[in-house]
């Protein structure tokens, strides 16, 4: 299953905007790195990386009526951590509008917000990818980077933390996948 980006540029960059849609190109790219790195399925890294904000739509307006459409329904935890709503609905929107039906692909993108216990490979590579792309130059993602590229368990355990941390700082809710998440990547680092 190869991606071909083309097919989708126009209708996807108009949804999510221009800086939106060279992220995700930067997360395809990065995610693929890491398959290679961790021999893992390098086509659907990269198509879970490409997918993976394909509803983080610029109009935020847009998404109860979407939502209406798809048939997609907001939780109370996705309405507490608005900012997660994008990985669960992008997956079914990866599924429903982009003919993407491969079940580790529809994890990675729908994890790779919150993060889940027990994650798997691609999961684990969609998620960091997110986070160390070339265009994340804050001194977390680069040693995220560095660890990511050592040893995925002790870069996702640093990545929650750094996730945790931020949302503590901005005083905001913190999912209970993404707690759940980073105290199983502490235990099993130990």
């Amino acid at each position: 299953m190869k991606l071909d980006t083309k097919k989708f540029e126009k209708e996807i960059k108009d949804k999510v905007g221009t800086k939106r849609y060279d992220h995700m190109l930067r997360v395809s790219k990065e995610a693929k790195s890491l398959a290679k790195i961790y021999e893992e399925d390098e086509d659907k890294a990269e198509i879970a990386g490409y997918f993976h904000d394909c509803a983080k739509l610029k109009d935020k307006s847009e998404i109860p009526s979407l939502c209406q459409k798809i048939d997609f329904e907001i939780t109370d935890e996705m309405k507490k951590a608005p900012s997660i709503i994008h990985s669960f609905l992008g997956a079914v929107l990866a599924e429903k509008l982009y003919d993407i039906h491969d079940e580790d692909i529809l994890n990675a993108i729908s994890w790779h917000t919150t993060g889940r216990p027990n994650m798997s490979t691609l999961e684990k590579i969609v998620f960091l990818a997110d986070y160390i792309e070339p265009g994340r130059d804050y001194p977390e993602a680069k040693k995220a980077r560095t660890l990511a590229y050592k040893n995925l368990d002790k870069a996702m355990e640093y990545a929650l933390n750094q996730n945790i941390l931020n949302l503590i700082d901005s005083n905001k809710y913190i999912a209970m996948e993404s707690v759940n998440a980073r105290n199983y990547y502490l235990e099993i680092n130990r």
